[in-house]
């Protein structure tokens, strides 16, 4: 049975990846991630407001961080396109 291309075990891979060979066109890079580093922050929010996100989180499906980075994204590529 041939093995479709580009699926390697992963025995073979790591193999290949230690002795410096290029192992790139056995990686999947079309749902590959980039992670940014991260800075936790801490905000007071009143209650009122954080019942009020809280629920338009829910009604888009989405947790509070998500939301609130989504929106803080949002303004900025808007203050962005302005100046």
């Amino acid at each position: 049975m041939r093995k479709k291309s580009g699926m390697i075990k992963a025995k073979d891979f790591d193999e290949r990846f230690d002795n410096n060979e290029n192992v790139f066109e056995f990686l999947n890079t079309k749902s590959a991630r980039v992670y940014h580093p991260v800075q936790r922050v801490n905000i007071d929010i009143p209650r009122s407001l954080l019942n009020q996100l809280d629920r338009e989180a829910s009604r888009v499906g989405v947790a509070r961080t998500a939301l609130i980075k989504l929106w803080i994204a949002e303004k900025l590529k808007r203050l962005t396109h302005v100046s």
